[in-house]
């Protein structure tokens, strides 16, 4: 994809700065571009956020987390900008209201199947402190016990989640619905519609790589292609590069997991379990309390990153599950009032 090379004037070649924001002939009041442009500016800011100074820091739970803040945050504002443009729900096409739900009951979806996998890897830090409580003990029997509970921690956290076989399905359902819809007769639909496709590009963005993550393999990252007339778009395209290229060589370097701290995790399992297997003549080892103070340390920080991740996207669930009761509730609202309405007009001609 070929960008502007000049870096003083990436969007706003010459003329009208919103020239370039919406097809040819499209009209939108000052008032409205400004809306646009704020929202779209933010977004951009946001994207550069993505992209961490340390590649290293790419797919660390600390970077997951941030990733679905921002998430959070993006999806808050299309709520605002709905406010903003006082475009009642009556008013929408329905259309847009079918592709709403439906990509809003698929984001539910998604959002469980990540809480499942952040759950369920979590539930392996109780053997790991189950290990570590034995190795307190000096008999060889607590050794053998330590051994065993490493050895259902690797097999636990290498077993697949079921949950998960459907989100990239998922996923390449709500790319077929990225294309902006036209819209006729409406500004503000314009408006809306702009906005909604920079949420949901970034949506599928995230997800794709949480996706990525969790299952274990990059061959279904999404590398999207964006229209260039968005002021968001050369951002995103340089972090969606970026991050898509550091995960593809983190796979291709053959790490266990690409979650930075459940690889840390796992290094250290694997440093201590042939000191405790193979036995140790003194448990006042140093090797042995060196890996055992290493392993308690790794696991600690794994299961608290893991603990506010989970937070995170269960708060992203709450924002999308009151956004769609919310549109649901206005549709309801919007009835009645037609049916009112009909009712009123039919006994006026009675009279």
């Amino acid at each position: 994809m070929s960008r502007p090379q000049d870096p003083h004037r990436p969007f706003f070649p010459f003329g009208n700065p919103f020239r370039r924001i919406l097809p040819k002939g499209s009209y939108l009041s000052p008032r409205l571009l400004a809306l646009l442009n704020t929202f779209e500016l933010a977004l951009s800011e946001r994207l550069r956020k993505l992209k961490p100074k340390d590649r290293e820091d790419v797919l660390s739970l600390s970077w997951m987390r941030f990733a679905m803040e921002l998430l959070c945050q993006t999806h808050t504002d299309i709520k605002t900008i709905i406010t903003e443009l006082e475009l009642p729900v009556c008013d929408w096409d329905d259309k847009w209201i079918d592709v709403y739900l439906d990509n809003s009951v698929k984001l539910l979806d998604i959002c469980i199947a990540f809480s499942s996998e952040l759950s369920r890897v979590n539930q392996g830090h109780l053997l790991l402190q189950c290990a570590l409580h034995n190795l307190d003990a000096s008999s060889s029997n607590q050794f053998v016990r330590s051994c065993s509970s490493l050895n259902g921690w690797k097999q636990h956290i290498s077993s697949k989640n079921p949950k998960l076989a459907n989100c990239f399905a998922i996923l390449d359902s709500l790319i077929a619905t990225l294309n902006l819809p036209k819209v006729k007769n409406s500004a503000k639909g314009k408006v809306l519609m702009r906005a909604m496709y920079g949420v949901k590009v970034i949506t599928v963005f995230v997800c794709s790589v949480f996706a990525a993550a969790f299952s274990g393999s990059a061959s279904k990252l999404t590398d999207l292609q964006v229209l260039e007339t968005c002021l968001w778009a050369e951002d995103f395209t340089d972090v969606q590069g970026y991050i898509n290229g550091e995960i593809r060589n983190i796979f291709s370097g053959g790490r266990v997991s690409v979650l930075k701290e459940l690889e840390a995790v796992d290094v250290s399992v694997k440093k201590l379990y042939p000191i405790i297997h193979d036995g140790v003549g003194c448990t006042e080892s140093e090797a042995l309390q060196n890996s055992i103070t290493d392993l308690g340390k790794r696991a600690a920080r794994l299961s608290q990153g893991l603990d506010l991740l989970a937070k995170q996207v269960d708060g992203f669930f709450q924002i999308v599950l009151t956004g769609r009761d919310a549109l649901l509730c206005n549709l309801r609202v919007g009835v009645l009032d037609s049916i009112r309405e009909t009712d009123n007009v039919e006994k006026q001609a009675l009279r």
